[in-house]
């Protein structure tokens, strides 16, 4: 969600961050700076530095709301947690579409974060933030699938180190418009869309990759099943970004079927079809092999089933 605001006489010849800290609740001046430096502050439709002095009348627009400040999500042991693996350092989660992953505000109940904490309350304070406790990485909210957690720090911090060693395995069922074939994959950076917050931009342009937020991503694509209107994907993003694999298929002229922010067909599905199907990782406790698997969720599968396989075409080489 973006936001203006008007420079009136009190703010004319203040500094841009001091100004965006005094007008915006939530901001502060480190994340001003910051979102000044990623490109999501704009003046008088320019990019801004962060020390420019404003003068009465200008416009100011923020393409994002600044995050809000950390707090702990309220247990929530009303909602409904599908746990298909669960030890003492590590549960897999299956999360509906549909659930966000974690609040954004103290008084949201409703999210994968709040069912985790009223079943498994020692994951308080573990993770990356207070919101988001004991959560090893995010699916979208229409992304159905499984979700790692930790249930204390020292499996946290390992498991954090695998992540980001491109140790975890994590592999989704994708189904794309049009015929892709596979295998393949994109290694294209990210980076926030220059005029829609709501989406990412993948760095095609060799410019745009030297943009200062972009950031690598890379999708494989490791099996193509070709069928009549669309092609059903396996799919890993072992290290993802936001949006990575939405943006990355629809950046090769195949979105996800339903998912309208990145121009995918919306006649067979209310939600985008992406499944986080298999995770697959090395414990952090004794090293043993931990690998879970999730079949497609009945609306997912009733969409294959309307959309029969094309028998002479078959798997792609």
């Amino acid at each position: 969600m973006s936001f203006d605001l008007r420079v009136g006489e009190d703010d004319d010849g203040v500094r841009l961050d001091v100004v965006l800290v005094r007008r915006v609740d939530g901001m502060s001046r480190a994340k001003a700076r910051r979102m000044i430096h990623d490109g999501l502050v704009r003046l008088n439709g320019r990019r801004p530095r962060k020390g420019t002095r404003l003068a009465n009348g200008d416009r100011i627009e923020l393409r994002e709301m600044p995050r809000p400040s950390d707090f702990v999500p309220a247990p929530s042991p009303e909602l409904p947690l599908e746990v298909v693996h669960e030890d003492d350092a590590v549960v897999v989660v299956e999360k509906p579409a549909g659930l966000p992953t974690h609040p954004l505000r103290p008084h949201e109940r409703e999210t994968l974060a709040n069912a985790l904490l009223a079943r498994y309350p020692e994951m308080e304070g573990v993770g990356y933030a207070l919101r988001e406790p004991g959560i090893l990485h995010r699916l979208d909210n229409d992304t159905s699938g499984l979700l790692v957690a930790a249930r204390d720090a020292a499996a946290f911090e390992a498991l954090r180190a695998a992540l980001r060693a491109a140790r975890i395995d994590k592999r989704y069922r994708a189904l794309v418009d049009g015929r892709l074939e596979g295998p393949t994959e994109v290694d294209v950076p990210i980076a926030p869309h220059p005029t829609d917050p709501r989406r990412v931009h993948p760095c095609v342009d060799e410019a745009d990759r030297r943009l200062p937020a972009a950031r690598a991503a890379r999708t494989e694509i490791l099996e193509a099943r070709l069928r009549r209107r669309t092609t059903l994907l396996e799919v890993r993003a072992t290290v993802a970004v936001r949006h990575q694999i939405r943006a990355h298929l629809a950046s090769l002229g195949h979105p996800l079927v339903g998912d309208w922010l990145y121009g995918g067909s919306m006649d067979a599905l209310s939600r985008h079809f992406l499944h986080a199907s298999y995770v697959g990782f090395a414990h952090p406790g004794d090293g043993r092999p931990v690998e879970v698997r999730s079949a497609l969720p009945p609306e997912l599968a009733r969409v294959l089933d309307d959309d029969e396989d094309d028998d002479e075409e078959g798997r792609s080489p």
